[in-house]
């Protein structure tokens, strides 16, 4: 059998001029991977360069046509896109988190990509409780946003990893990871680098196909955790340190 993601050999990174994308970035750069980053103005493709990206596009997925021109020729889709602080994450409405993600989407599906990672939120959907209720209720806009991307990602019968992290921090890697599955597992924060690993991971892990997990640092923990699962991610795909890394 073919292992997972064997065959990948483009892949687009939408959203790398964000924390988490750009981690993505750097994680991905030294593989034998050709990595195509997206940002928003031209402004930035100089800065995408620099950080290694092997080709930099210009794109609004507001529009599906943009959306459709990062896709194309991708094997792998990682979609680390999200709306920058705003009033916006209360009152919803038109948001990238539901609007771009279903644009990238449908886009993915329709160039075949064999793998659809997206980074959402602990207090997403099921996984409300992991996040106080005045969060929620500050949030509230981009949590429906993601909430309904989440769900199209799950009919559109792409193979797929949704991976919900705690609050992101600037922190070094963490050597101790939790993850857990069923919305009510783990909450707390974790460092974008840590989920930049395990998302440019997930298409070459077998256990990560079709799941959704949330996770957060054992350093990052609050409370106790709950329904942890064993994935045994394959950090060695993307030349992540084992030690570092350890789950």
């Amino acid at each position: 059998m073919t292992p997972p993601g064997a065959t990948a050999d483009r892949v687009l990174i939408a959203g790398a001029t964000g924390g988490t994308g750009s981690e993505l970035l750097s994680v991905l750069r030294p593989t034998d991977l050709t990595v195509r980053a997206t940002c928003r103005s031209y402004a930035d493709v100089n800065t995408l360069d620099r950080l290694g990206a092997d080709e930099v596009a210009v794109a609004d997925f507001f529009d599906p046509a943009d959306a459709v021109a990062a896709a194309e020729g991708c094997d792998i889709v990682y979609c680390a896109l999200g709306t920058p602080p705003s009033y916006r994450h209360t009152i919803g409405g038109k948001l990238v988190d539901r609007t771009g993600v279903l644009n990238l989407l449908t886009a993915a599906v329709s160039e075949d990509v064999t793998h659809f990672v997206h980074t959402s939120a602990i207090g997403v959907g099921n996984s409300k409780r992991g996040l106080s209720l005045p969060a929620r209720l500050l949030i509230r806009g981009s949590l429906r946003a993601k909430r309904d991307a989440e769900a199209a990602i799950r009919r559109s019968g792409i193979d797929y990893t949704i991976v919900r992290p705690g609050k992101l921090t600037n922190d070094p890697p963490s050597a101790e990871l939790l993850v857990g599955q069923g919305g009510d597992s783990v909450t707390g924060s974790i460092a974008r680098i840590d989920v930049a690993r395990l998302a440019a991971a997930a298409p070459f892990t077998p256990d990560a196909r079709n799941r959704t997990v949330e996770v957060v640092s054992r350093d990052g923990l609050e409370g106790a955790p709950r329904n942890l699962v064993d994935v045994d991610w394959a950090f060695d795909r993307v030349q992540a340190d084992h030690e570092r890394m350890r789950l």
